[in-house]
């Protein structure tokens, strides 16, 4: 089989850019309550209409997605996300940028269902480890990019310019997608479709209100909260997750995606207490806290195209659990963090976690999309990518919650770091337990 590169390099660009979509609005939201006139409290929702309908529409998107050309999806969600763009950089009042925001994230939901079955049919299984370790590597990047990216825009350009990067992105892909893909059908969605979507909707409004209530009112809010959705979510899995639960019975696919979720809460909930520790703590300044996180995103990108070279070599389930386990040495050994550590101590260990996810970013990803059946492939890339922003979203939520408990202590940071490594230790567990199945040789 030939190899095809460039639309690789297409989908690592898109899931890039759209997951640093997700945080690059973060360090620009007091320039926007500004300009705006709005209230603080207003400015989530520039941060949750891209988020909403990320959570409701990458399942189901995914399994339109079993049913449909891939080229014509992929062309209509990076159009749809270009446009969106633009809208939101051009915004006229506060209630059109929130618009184009939740506009963004339902094609930016289409983006991630369809990029994985474009990066696995693009090259041969000799070469899948390593263009998915190119793709997934990115995606983390791309969300602790967002931040310091984001303020430098602000700066230098003024906030429209973080929507208005995408643009050029979004001509370089659909040029890539145009002249090395074949050309296919689009099928429009049914009315399960649509059906899913809500559900899963709802589900996803309630879940963030509640945790931004017990981020508020503690932990008895949170359990108030919670209480409408498990009744969603058992109707969604009996009415409409067929797809899903099949995909799910096959052990080699459903532990990446297990996987894949806990990774994702331990790096966010790393991400998040870490500049707390280096500034409450040891009085760093912002700068200085932005140098000392670098090693974290510095070591995932270095190790990723290792990853994907002893996925291709030495297995994709082998390597997935070499980066879990590499990845809850690194957060074992933030557990005793300390007052008197200078910040060398704690970006040595943020290095050893990033090399960890970095190993294991493509080689998971390449496992479940390797032991996926072909008609279900788009609702494989969609449960990883579900799967991923479940954790992140989940990540700073437990954080909050354990450091809060402590009175923001030091105590409650190393309770905090201590089920970070409870939860990466989960994730080895669930690679290792599915390697007593037979793995396809990659």
């Amino acid at each position: 089989m030939r190899n095809h590169w460039w639309p690789v390099a297409g989908s690592g660009l898109v899931v890039f850019m759209a997951t640093l979509d997700t945080s690059i609005v973060a360090v620009a939201l007091p320039a926007l309550e500004r300009d705006f006139g709005v209230r603080t409290s207003a400015t989530e929702w520039v941060v949750l209409g891209y988020l909403l309908p990320l959570i409701a529409l990458t399942l189901p998107a995914g399994r339109w997605l079993d049913r449909t050309g891939p080229r014509s999806a992929l062309l209509l969600a990076v159009a749809g996300f270009t446009l969106s763009s633009l809208a939101a950089g051009l915004a006229p009042a506060f209630a059109h940028l929130v618009v184009a925001r939740v506009a963004q994230g339902v094609f930016a939901a289409v983006l991630f269902a369809v990029i994985p079955s474009i990066t696995i049919r693009a090259v041969g299984p000799d070469q899948a480890g390593r263009a998915s370790a190119l793709v997934m590597t990115l995606g983390p990047l791309g969300a602790v990019s967002g931040p310091p990216l984001g303020g430098l825009i602000t700066q230098a350009w003024g906030w429209p310019w973080i929507f208005y990067i995408n643009i050029p992105v979004g001509v370089v892909v659909t040029a890539i997608a145009l002249t090395t893909l074949t050309p296919d059908s689009l099928r429009l969605p049914d009315r399960t479709f649509f059906a899913e979507t809500a559900l899963l909707g709802t589900a996803a409004v309630a879940l963030l209100l509640a945790l931004s209530v017990s981020a508020s009112h503690g932990l008895p809010y949170l359990t108030v909260a919670l209480a409408g959705v498990p009744p969603l979510l058992i109707w969604w899995r009996t009415r409409t997750s067929e797809p899903l639960r099949a995909l799910l019975r096959i052990p080699m696919a459903s532990a990446p995606v297990k996987a894949i979720m806990l990774n994702a809460l331990v790096i966010s909930l790393v991400e998040f207490l870490a500049p707390f520790y280096l500034q409450r703590t040891l009085h760093l300044s912002p700068i200085a806290t932005a140098t000392a996180i670098l090693a974290f995103p510095v070591a995932m990108v270095a190790a990723g195209p290792v990853g994907g070279f002893l996925g291709d070599r030495w297995g994709t389930s082998r390597t997935a659990a070499l980066g879990a386990a590499v990845t809850t040495l690194g957060v074992l050994l933030l557990v005793p963090v300390a007052a008197g550590w200078d910040p060398s101590n704690l970006s040595w260990r943020l290095a050893v976690i990033g090399a960890g996810t970095g190993l294991f970013a493509g080689p998971s990803f390449a496992m479940l999309m390797s032991n996926a059946p072909p008609d279900l492939q788009g609702t494989a890339g969609a449960a990883q990518s579900l799967a991923r922003q479940l954790g992140f979203s989940l990540g700073p939520a437990l954080a909050t919650t354990t450091w809060a408990l402590s009175d923001y202590t030091l105590t409650g940071m190393r309770t905090a770091f201590a089920l970070a490594t409870l939860t990466a230790l989960t994730a080895l567990l669930c690679l290792r337990t599915a390697r007593r199945f037979h793995e396809p040789t990659t």
